[in-house]
């Protein structure tokens, strides 16, 4: 029997598994990735605003099934901010682990983050506080939660937001 990995694009499990565990495959293109290049955008421009208010780092582990597949790092504690590929330069004061699915689900509103950390969909090591600080200053920065962010955001990672 396949996998849903080998059934939906078997070019796309063959690169997953020939990574290494827990090393970003840096072949596969995300949902995701058009979503944080977008923060990272928005970063450049209030980043210093958000440093200000937040002092801390925060990292995303993305994740297809046990594999790592993507990672990045908002640093909203040095300098005007940064968003970047990869670890966290220094240590991170909180770390998302979770699916590209169950991000994207994040993002456009079909789940609540507490429902999904409750759920199991989204791990947290670190500040827990920090995270809803994120949340909120995500939302007033970012406007990930209005309608026309949340149909741009789509429109970029080309899926339908939820009516």
């Amino acid at each position: 029997m396949k996998t849903a990995e080998e059934t939906a694009a078997p070019e796309l499990y063959v690169t997953l598994m020939m990574a290494p565990k827990n090393s970003p495959a840096k072949a596969v293109r995300l949902q995701s990735d058009r979503v944080f290049e977008e923060i990272g955008r928005r970063i450049r421009e209030v980043g210093g605003q958000l440093v200000k208010k937040v002092n801390a780092v925060f990292q995303w582990d993305i994740m297809c099934g046990e594999l790592m597949v993507a990672q990045w790092t908002l640093d909203l504690k040095t300098g005007s901010g940064e968003l970047y590929r990869g670890p966290s330069r220094q240590s991170a004061d909180a770390v998302f682990t979770l699916s590209d699915d169950d991000f994207m689900e994040l993002v456009l509103g079909k789940v609540k983050p507490q429902r999904a950390f409750l759920v199991g969909k989204i791990k947290v090591k670190g500040s827990i506080v920090l995270s809803h600080r994120l949340e909120t200053i995500l939302k007033d920065y970012i406007k990930l939660t209005s309608q026309p962010s949340v149909e741009k955001l789509a429109a970029l990672a080309q899926i339908q937001p939820s009516e």
